[in-house]
């Protein structure tokens, strides 16, 4: 199969870039013959003409279209997988490849199809007005971009987007990480039929023999950022000067590290260097204000046998939970509580053989539930089944306008 991904990178490498670079890995490992259409946001936002660039590109790409017009005529795929399109690529191309008569399918990584920052999120607190009202004015009235032109820009390409159903009528099948994330899709008016969760995965390691680490220190994996409740873990390493924390990721150019002696920035990690971060850290925090999407540190943790500690909304209460005795794998922690992710930091702190023990759990968990062979297997299901069911659908109009010719 010929397969074309599509995909605008972030202005830093994230999850989703990750998961985008490993898939195409995998499509190829599978015999399929793939191209990509990326382009990408970094250094977008680091003047005026790129932001107001990135503005317009949003609502309609000019410069996405010609690309997309140019990959479809040149590489002629099959199918067409997409990523995120903002704001490069934009959903001015989904019409193209409809035109083309080549299926889509769309990987749903977080919530921008029906809140415009993506993330359910509003001055620190899950929020759920764009869906509620069935329409992005929220993001404008509560300036949740925390600038004006920003917020604007981002409700009016989902606006456009909208209004012009260019996601509805020209996106064959939406891939969801979550249960929870297709629920919130089926909620805004997707057809639920077009619907699938097939989550991400990760390659396990072998299992070691390493005692559990009886000093240790409490982890961090991700993004220091506002909405992942950065904050929220500095304060109680500020609480608790007795405890390690350490924090791997990039900071966010507006967050501001304090310093701390019992806390140490790692920055970003590479491959080797973050396994043995996990392996050292007696559990990982995830400490998130917003929903989430589908977090790789939470597999990443769980494929080394430590537990996590997160908020209890969104994914994380399934997510957390092993399939086949129910049990939880992991803490949840009332969401954007300081106090109540203070009690489950220092009961797992105190507690080494509970946390070894439920780190235990998420390795089952994820062994059972999100290794590469299950989920690539749905993939190669799915993609086989969307590419069947449009050739099937051009194969009946096809024969309907004959019958009509003949008449």
């Amino acid at each position: 199969m010929r397969i074309l991904i599509a995909h605008n990178d972030y202005g830093r490498y994230s999850g989703e870039e990750a998961v985008v670079d490993r898939q195409i890995a995998d499509y190829k490992a599978a015999g399929h013959d793939v191209a990509t259409l990326r382009l990408t946001s970094e250094g977008a936002r680091d003047s005026v003409f790129g932001k107001i660039r990135g503005f317009f590109a949003g609502i309609y790409s000019i410069r996405g279209r010609r690309t997309m017009r140019r990959c479809l005529a040149d590489f002629r795929p099959d199918i067409v997988h997409i990523h995120n399109l903002y704001p490069f690529i934009s959903p001015a191309v989904l019409p193209l490849c409809k035109k083309n008569g080549v299926p889509v399918v769309m990987t749903v990584h977080n919530y921008r199809l029906i809140c415009p920052t993506g993330l359910f999120l509003r001055n620190g607190h899950p929020c759920e007005t764009c869906l509620e009202r069935g329409n992005e004015t929220g993001c404008i009235l509560h300036n949740c971009e925390q600038s004006l032109f920003r917020s604007i820009g981002y409700a009016l390409r989902n606006t456009t987007a909208r209004l012009s159903r260019a996601y509805l009528d020209n996106v064959d099948h939406y891939c969801c990480l979550t249960e929870f994330q297709r629920a919130k899709l089926i909620a805004a008016g997707f057809d639920k039929d077009r619907i699938s969760v097939i989550p991400n995965y990760i390659e396990l390691p072998e299992p070691t023999d390493k005692p559990f680490p009886q000093q240790g220190f409490v982890g961090y994996a991700g993004r220091l950022s506002y909405e992942k409740g950065f904050d929220l873990l500095m304060e109680v390493a500020r609480r608790h000067p007795e405890i390690e924390f350490r924090f791997a990721g990039t900071l966010r150019e507006e967050e501001k590290a304090t310093t701390l002696p019992n806390v140490t920035l790692c920055g970003q990690l590479g491959q080797e260097q973050l396994a043995a971060f996990y392996t050292q850290a007696r559990f990982i925090v995830i400490a998130s204000r917003c929903y989430e999407g589908f977090p790789l540190a939470l597999l990443e943790a769980s494929s080394h046998s430590r537990c996590c500690i997160a908020p209890d909304h969104g994914a994380f209460p399934d997510l957390m939970r092993d399939g086949h005795s129910g049990e939880m794998t992991g803490l949840l922690f009332r969401p954007l509580d300081t106090d109540d992710l203070e009690d489950k930091v220092v009961r797992l702190w105190n507690d080494t053989a509970l946390a070894s023990r439920l780190g235990h759990q998420a390795r089952q968990n994820c062994q059972a539930r999100f290794t590469k062979e299950t989920v690539t297997r749905k993939w190669n299901d799915t993609l086989m089944q969307i590419a069947d069911t449009c050739n099937s659908a051009r194969n009946r109009q096809d024969n309907t306008r004959h019958t009509s010719a003949l008449r």
